[in-house]
């Protein structure tokens, strides 16, 4: 049996699929073209599987997520995980919250940051750079159009210039996307060997 998790961690659960992953032994050559750029560039996901269904959309996203992700330049890649965490939040979305929740600790070498927001909520006592960029993807994600000219001066009178913004935006919008697609297509839930 397993449990559906609805608590806001870094331990980052199972995500269990809806539909039946592509199988990548019986895969077509079109979805092993599609699947050759993963998002992390490490390994292929049941839910990267999953998406491998629609190959024209994988062949897009995947690109476009290690893109906005991880490519050099602009706001840092710890900054590009908060932006992440707080859409997940919003939404909802326990597994990607984990996800990026673990990997700004793991860049910022430091849980503070994950373990105040996951203790205290949104209102959770962050530096004034992290303020801004949390509280602007916050905005965002809840209505795109209260992300406007108060919350942009927010993030440059904290230091952020245009293309750390445009970061921000896509990082946040992103997730926008993905949350609401993994909430379709699955759940996020502890194995029994796993279960605490």
């Amino acid at each position: 049996m397993t449990k559906v998790i609805t608590k806001f961690t870094r331990n980052v659960p199972h995500w269990q699929p809806r539909v039946k992953p592509v199988d990548l032994k019986e895969a077509s050559d079109e979805q092993l073209d599609a699947l050759k750029v993963t998002p992390s560039n490490t390994k292929v996901s049941e839910y990267v599987l999953t998406l491998a269904h629609d190959v024209e959309s994988l062949k897009v996203r995947s690109p476009l997520f290690n893109a906005i992700m991880y490519d050099k330049g602009g706001m840092s890649r710890a900054e590009r995980e908060l932006g992440a965490l707080a859409a997940s939040m919003v939404n909802h979305c326990i597994y990607c919250a984990a996800v990026h929740a673990a990997r700004h600790a793991q860049l910022e070498k430091s849980t503070d940051v994950t373990d105040r927001l996951f203790r205290d909520g949104a209102d959770a006592d962050l530096g004034p750079r992290d303020r801004a960029i949390f509280d602007f993807a916050v905005a965002l994600s809840r209505t795109p159009s209260q992300a406007g000219p108060a919350e942009v001066a927010a993030l440059k009178d904290a230091g952020l210039d245009e293309a750390e913004v445009l970061d921000l935006i896509l990082s946040a919008s992103l997730f926008g996307w993905a949350n609401r697609l993994m909430h379709v297509l699955g759940d996020p839930v502890r194995l029994p060997e796993t279960a605490s």
